[in-house]
């Protein structure tokens, strides 16, 4: 059995991964909501992924899964209904949907996208959320929604990079060497 990034092992992950869908049923059943295949499905396939995905990235894998054609409002009504309950997120600058990291409550949060590896990281941030508050208010406006993404490299294709760099180039070093003795 392999492990994750986090040094867990897949059987964890994907016990992780079946309890996050579980709750997601319990709190639709406390709402007096359907938690219909499709619904559970997408997000499967989404807590599966582990970075954000599109709609069409999600209806591929549905019909992999069942072996059939699914059509493309299938998955966009599941994905409407798993943002509007709180059990995903949608990243706005990309058209691509992620599982909320605080499905449990609701939140204001701070999604990091690396431009690298296309992984997103969600962060709650009381302090921002304090702030976009007052300064709604002091403005007298009502936020219906709030988006706060912010784009850049990972620790993870930062060390990549470095370790790239840090590598000398065949041929480069000599090359230098010699011009450097012409000179």
């Amino acid at each position: 059995m392999g492990k994750d990034r986090s040094g867990r092992t897949d059987k964890t992950t994907v016990s992780s991964r079946a309890g996050r869908v579980e709750a997601a049923d319990a709190v639709c059943r406390e709402r007096g909501l359907s938690f219909t295949a499709p619904r559970r499905s997408v997000l499967e396939i989404l807590l599966k992924q582990g970075r954000p995905i599109g709609a069409y990235d999600v209806l591929r894998q549905m019909q992999r899964r069942a072996g059939r054609r699914i059509a493309p409002p299938t998955v966009y009504r599941a994905l409407e209904f798993l943002a509007a309950q709180g059990f995903i997120s949608k990243i706005e600058s990309k058209n691509l949907f992620v599982p909320c990291a605080h499905a449990d409550h609701p939140h204001a949060c701070v999604f990091f996208i690396c431009e690298g590896c296309g992984r997103s990281i969600e962060l709650e941030n009381r302090q921002i959320e304090q702030l976009f508050d007052h300064d709604a208010n002091s403005i007298g406006f009502r936020v219906c929604k709030r988006v706060v993404e912010i784009q850049g490299t990972c620790l993870e294709c930062l060390s990549s990079a470095s370790i790239k760099q840090a590598k000398p180039q065949k041929g480069k070093l000599d090359t230098d060497d010699e011009q450097g003795r012409q000179s």
